[in-house]
C-alpha cells in the first residue's frame, strides 16, 4: 500500500488540474482534501507497521540502468520517513481543509487549479522523503521547487508576486546545483546513490570525498531550507495565499534540507568540518533572522523570519550531532508554525486583507478562537513549558551546550528574541484598542468552522506534541521519539563521541533559557499591549532591522544589477550586433549578389557570345600556365 501514499495526491492533482473547468468548488475541495486525508490514513498504518519493527525498501522498476550504474525507483519505509509522512499528510490535510474556506472567493476553475497545485506540492514532498536513493529524493526536491513557484505566484496578475515566485525558483536552483554535484560525486566515488549502499560503504570513501559531498549537499539544504546566504526568498514567499505559506513553512519545502541531512547522518558524522559549517551557518541564520523579525510589521513577514530563525536551530542541532533533536523540532515546529500562519490567515480574512499589525489591535474580543489558538502557538514557539516548543528547543540547546557553551549562549539569545518578537506580534494584534478603519471594525468576525477547526487541532498538537520527547531528566527513558528513531541514527551514534550532561546541568540550562525567554515575553507584552499608532519612523539600528539589514539591496547591487547589465550587453551587442549581424549580413550579401548577377541576364545574344569567348580565353590561359 505504500505506493498509494504519494499516488493519491498525484491523482488529486490530475483530477482537479485536468477538470478544473468542469468541477465545482465543493468537489474540488473534496478531491484535494480527501486524497491527502487518505494518504494520511495509510501513513498512520505505515507508521504503526514501522513501530512494530517492519522496515523495508520497495523496488518498483529500474529508473536508470547501465553496465556501471543501476538506480531503482525505490521507496524506503523506516522510522525517519514514517515520521515525516505523518507530518506532511497530517498537517497538509488540515491546511487543505482550511483552504476550502480561505479561498472561497476564487473563481471555480482557479479554485480547482489552486487545489491541484497544493496536491502536487504534497506529492512532491512525499516523493522526496520516501525515495530510497538520492536521485528519487532529487526528483521530489525539484518538484517542491516547481510547486513553490506556482503557488507563490498563484495570483499572477500582480507583477510583484511573480517577482517573488521567480526569486524563490532561481535561488533554489543555486542550491539544487550543489545537490546535483554531490550526487555526481557519489556516483563517481561510491558507484551508487542508494542510501543503504552509500552508508554501508562510507568507510571506503576518503575524508576529502565525504567532506566535499556533505558540503555540496548542505548547499542544496541552504537553498531549500533558507539558510545564509540563500534565505531571502522565503520571506518574499509570503506573496502566495496564506495557506500556501503555512504549507511551505510547516509541512513541506523548508523541512526538505533538514530531512536530507538527517537521512545522510553518517556522512556528516564522518565529516566534522561539514558539521561545524552546518552548526555555524545554522546559528548565524537563527540570530540574523530573529533580529530582523524584531522590527517587521507585516504579520506574515514576522512569521516568515521566525521560520528562517527556527530552521537555523534545526541546522544547529544537525551540526552538533543531535539528529533526533532536529527531527523533533521539525515536528513541533510543524504544529505551531502551521497554527500561527493559519491564525494569521484568519486575522487577515477578518481584516479584509489587512496585514500590517500597526492597523490591528483588540481583536481578541471579536475572534476568541483565533485569539486563544494563536496565543497557544506563541507560547509554544517561545519555548514556554510545558508546550511542545519547550521540549524540542531545550533538547537542541542542551546538545549545543555539550558541544560548546558558546553555541548555547548564542542560541539562548536567539530564544530570547523569539519570545520578544512573537509576543510583540501577539500584543499588537489581539490586545489594546482597535486601530483599523470603522469599515474593518464593522466587518470583524470569527472565521468559519473550516478555518477554526484546523486551528483548534493544531493548537492541541502544539500543547501536547512535545510529550513524545520528554527529556530523561523528567522521566527516565521517556524520550520515545529518540528510542523510535534510534535505528536510523545507530551508525552515527556508534561513531560519534557522546557528551552527556548531568541532571543538575540540564535543570540549570532549562531554568536559564526559560527565565530569559519569560522576561522577554513579559517585557514585550507590557510594552505593546497598549500600543498606540504613530507616524514616527524608525531610526538608527531600528531602521536597519526594519529594512532587513539591507541584504536584499546588497544582493541587488552586487548580483542582480551586474547580471542584468551583462545580459543587456549580450543582448544588444553580442546577440543583436554580433550573431544577428552575422546571420543578417549573410542574407544581405546573398541578396545583393543575386541582384548584381541577374544583370548578366540581359537577353542580348551579342553579349552572351562575348561572354562565351571571354570564358574560353580564361580557360585557355589557365590551362596554358597550369
Amino acid at each position: 500500500m505504500v505506493w498509494l501514499i504519494p499516488v493519491l495526491p498525484l491523482l488529486g492533482f490530475l483530477l482537479n488540474g485536468l477538470g478544473r473547468k468542469k468541477v465545482s468548488k465543493g468537489l474540488a475541495g473534496i478531491i484535494g482534501s480527501g486524497t491527502v486525508f487518505l494518504s494520511f490514513l495509510i501513513s498512520v498504518y505505515v507508521f504503526l507497521s514501522v513501530k512494530g519493527g517492519n522496515t523495508y525498501v520497495a523496488h518498483y522498476f529500474d529508473f536508470i540502468k547501465t553496465d556501471l550504474l543501476k538506480i531503482g525507483f525505490d521507496f524506503q519505509v523506516d522510522q525517519l520517513s514514517s515520521v515525516f509522512l505523518l507530518i506532511i499528510t497530517g498537517v497538509g490535510f488540515l491546511i487543505h481543509v482550511y483552504s476550502t474556506a480561505y479561498m472561497h472567493d476564487e473563481e471555480p476553475k482557479d479554485f480547482a487549479k489552486y487545489f491541484a497545485y497544493l496536491n502536487l506540492f504534497v506529492f512532491s514532498m512525499l516523493l522526496l522523503v520516501m525515495g530510497a536513493n538520492y536521485v528519487i529524493m532529487f526528483i521530489g526536491w525539484e518538484g517542491v521547487g516547481l510547486c513553490s513557484y506556482l503557488l507563490i505566484g498563484y495570483w499572477f496578475k500582480n507583477s510583484s508576486y511573480n517577482v517573488a515566485a521567480k526569486k524563490a525558483f532561481i535561488m533554489n536552483r543555486i542550491g539544487d546545483l550543489g545537490f546535483l554535484l554531490a550526487v555526481f560525486w557519489l556516483v563517481a566515488k561510491a558507484g551508487s546513490v542508494d542510501f543503504h549502499q552509500v552508508f554501508a560503504g562510507v568507510s571506503k570513501l576518503s575524508t576529502t570525498d565525504i567532506t566535499g559531498i556533505t558540503l555540496l549537499l548542505f548547499v542544496g539544504a541552504m537553498g531549500k531550507s533558507a539558510q545564509i546566504p540563500l534565505y531571502t526568498w522565503l520571506p518574499d514567499a509570503m506573496a502566495g495565499p496564506t495557506p500556501v505559506s503555512a504549507l511551505i513553512h510547516a509541512a513541506t519545502m523548508v523541512t526538505a534540507g533538514i530531512y536530507m541531512i538527517a537521512r545522510s547522518n553518517i556522512l556528516y558524522t564522518m565529516a566534522p568540518v561539514s558539521q561545524t559549517v552546518v552548526a555555524v551557518v545554522g546559528l548565524a541564520t537563527a540570530i540574523l533572522a530573529a533580529t530582523i523579525a524584531l522590527k517587521q510589521n507585516d504579520i506574515k513577514k514576522v512569521l516568515a523570519y521566525s521560520t528562517v530563525s527556527q530552521l537555523g536551530y534545526m541546522f544547529l542541532a544537525l551540526g552538533v550531532g543531535a539528529y533526533t533533536g532536529a527531527v523533533f523540532h521539525v515536528m513541533t515546529h510543524a504544529f505551531f508554525k502551521a497554527l500561527l500562519f493559519l491564525g494569521a490567515g484568519s486575522v487577515i480574512h477578518a481584516m479584509s486583507g489587512e496585514q500590517d499589525i500597526r492597523n490591528m489591535g483588540g481583536l481578541k474580543k471579536y475572534m476568541s478562537v483565533t485569539h486563544l489558538t494563536f496565543l497557544l502557538g506563541c507560547l509554544a514557539i517561545a519555548g514556554m513549558p510545558p508546550f511542545s516548543g519547550f521540549f524540542s528547543k531545550d533538547e537542541i540547546l542542551a546538545a549545543a551546550y555539550a558541544k560548546n557553551p558558546v553555541l548555547w549562549g548564542i542560541g539562548v539569545l536567539g530564544a530570547v528574541m523569539t519570545a520578544f518578537y512573537m509576543f510583540r506580534l501577539y500584543a499588537m494584534t489581539f490586545t489594546g484598542k482597535f486601530r483599523g478603519t470603522h469599515e474593518q471594525e464593522h466587518h470583524l468576525h470569527e472565521s468559519p468552522k473550516a478555518i477554526t477547526i484546523p486551528l483548534i487541532i493544531l493548537a492541541i498538537l502544539s500543547v501536547v506534541g512535545g510529550l513524545v520527547g520528554i527529556p530523561e531528566v523528567f522521566m527516565h527513558g521517556g524520550h520515545r521519539l529518540e528510542a523510535f528513531l534510534a535505528p536510523v541514527f545507530a551508525q552515527s551514534n556508534a561513531v560519534a563521541a557522546k557528551h552527556h550532561l548531568s541532571h543538575s546541568q540540564e535543570y540549570m540550562l532549562m531554568g536559564i533559557s526559560v527565565a530569559a525567554a519569560l522576561v522577554a515575553l513579559l517585557y514585550a507584552w507590557n510594552k505593546f499591549s497598549q500600543y498606540q499608532k504613530t507616524d514616527k519612523e524608525e531610526t538608527g539600528l531600528g531602521k536597519v532591522l526594519e529594512n532587513k539589514w539591507y541584504v536584499d539591496e546588497l544582493y541587488d547591487s552586487i548580483i542582480v544589477k551586474p547580471v542584468l547589465a551583462i545580459g543587456k550587453y549580450f543582448n544588444n551587442v553580442v546577440e543583436k550586433k554580433g550573431i544577428d549581424g552575422f546571420v543578417n549580413g549573410i542574407g544581405k550579401a546573398v541578396n545583393y549578389s543575386s541582384r548584381q548577377i541577374r544583370l548578366l541576364q540581359s537577353g542580348q545574344v551579342g553579349a552572351y557570345v562575348l561572354m562565351m569567348v571571354l570564358g574560353i580565353l580564361i580557360l585557355f590561359i589557365v590551362q596554358l600556365f597550369l
